[in-house]
C-alpha cells in the first residue's frame, strides 16, 4: 500500500522535530535521572554541601564570566533587561492577587510562584537548544532574576526588614559585578578568566544532578491545591513572556529565551529557602514536584515551537 506523499512529508518533519527536541531535553533529564536514582539507591549525596558549593562559588562564577563575555548589542541587552524586569513585575503582581484571593500564605507561596528554575533547568535548556548565544541571553535573564529573588524573594519568605542584608548573597554579587564588567567593557586577566570559567563549568551538570536528588527526597502534600497553583502560575508566566516579548518587539532568539526561561517549573531553591526559614516546606515541595513533572510535557512542546 503506497503512502500519501503529504503524510510522508509531515512524518519526516515530525521526526526531525522530535529528534531536535530530544537533543536538547535528553542531556538534561539524563543528568537529573542520575541524581534521582542515586538517591533511590540510598547512596550518600550531601545536598546541603553541594548546594552551597554551587550557589556560593560555581554559579556566581558562571554568571560573572558569562555576562562579562557576552557579545550582545547594547540595544538588545537593554531591551532584554527591560523585558525581564517588566515580566517579573507583572508576574509578581498577578501571583500576589492570586495568593490574596485564595487566602493562602504569602511567605509560603508567593516566591515559588514568581521564580522558576531558570538556573538548574533554564540555563542548560538555553545552551543545548541555542548554543553559547542562547546561553548569553539566558544568563542575562537569570542575572536579573537572581538579583530579584535573592533580595525581594528572600525578603518575602524570611520577613527580613533590611533588604541590604540580603545583598550578601554571592549570586547577587556575581550578577552585579558581571553586569558592571559588561556595561563598561572590562575584562579580567586571562589567567583569572580561565580559572573562573573552569569553576563555573561545574555549575550546570552539578545543578542538574542535585535537582534529581532533591526531587527524589521531596515529600509533597496537598496535591490538589498544588495543581491549581502550578496551573495558574504556568499559564501566567507563559502569557506574560509572550505578550511582553511581542509588545517590546524582541529579536527572535531573545524572544525564545525569555519565553523558555519564564516557563521553567518552580525552582528547587524555593524548597531549600522554605526549609531554611520554616515556611511549610512540604507545601512548596508539592509545587516543585508537580511543576517539574508537568514541564516534561509542556517544555518539549514549547521547544518544538521555538526552535
Amino acid at each position: 500500500m503506497r503512502q500519501c506523499p503529504e503524510i510522508k512529508f509531515f512524518w519526516k518533519i515530525f521526526m526531525i522535530l522530535i529528534l531536535t527536541v530530544l537533543k536538547v531535553i535528553f542531556p538534561i533529564f539524563f543528568l537529573g535521572a542520575i541524581g534521582f536514582f542515586w538517591e533511590k539507591l540510598n547512596v550518600d549525596y550531601p545536598v546541603e554541601f553541594v548546594t552551597k558549593l554551587t550557589m556560593n562559588i560555581a554559579l556566581p562564577c558562571l554568571i560573572f564570566t558569562s555576562l562579562m563575555n557576552t557579545n550582545v548589542q547594547s540595544e538588545i541587552l537593554n531591551l532584554l533587561i527591560i523585558s525581564t524586569l517588566v515580566s517579573y513585575f507583572l508576574i509578581t503582581f498577578l501571583c500576589f492577587l492570586f495568593v490574596r484571593l485564595k487566602k493562602i500564605s504569602i511567605p509560603t507561596f508567593l516566591s515559588p510562584m514568581i521564580f522558576g528554575n531558570t538556573g538548574n533547568l533554564g540555563l542548560p535548556l538555553a545552551f543545548f537548544a541555542f548554543g553559547n548565544d542562547g546561553l548569553s541571553y539566558a544568563v542575562i535573564i537569570f542575572a536579573v532574576m537572581a538579583i530579584f529573588s535573592s533580595t525581594f524573594g528572600i525578603w518575602v519568605v524570611s520577613g527580613e526588614k533590611n533588604l541590604f542584608k540580603l545583598l550578601k548573597e554571592p549570586i547577587a554579587w556575581g550578577a552585579i559585578l558581571g553586569s558592571l564588567f559588561l556595561y563598561f567593557n572590562i575584562q579580567t586577566p586571562i589567567f583569572l578568566t580561565r580559572s573562573l570559567e573552569l569553576t563555573g563549568q561545574i555549575a550546570i551538570p552539578v545543578m542538574l544532578i542535585t535537582l534529581g536528588v532533591s526531587v527524589a527526597r521531596l515529600r509533597p502534600i496537598n496535591l490538589s491545591q498544588g495543581f491549581i497553583i502550578v496551573g495558574y502560575r504556568t499559564l501566567v508566566c507563559l502569557l506574560v513572556a509572550i505578550c511582553i516579548s511581542l509588545i517590546l518587539n524582541l529579536p527572535s532568539m531573545a524572544k525564545a529565551i525569555l519565553i523558555l526561561q519564564l516557563s521553567t517549573p518552580v525552582s528547587v531553591t524555593s524548597y531549600l529557602i522554605s526549609e531554611r526559614f520554616k515556611r511549610d516546606p512540604n507545601e512548596v515541595a508539592s509545587l516543585v514536584i508537580i511543576s517539574t513533572l508537568l514541564s516534561i510535557l509542556y517544555i518539549p512542546a514549547i521547544l518544538g515551537i521555538l526552535i
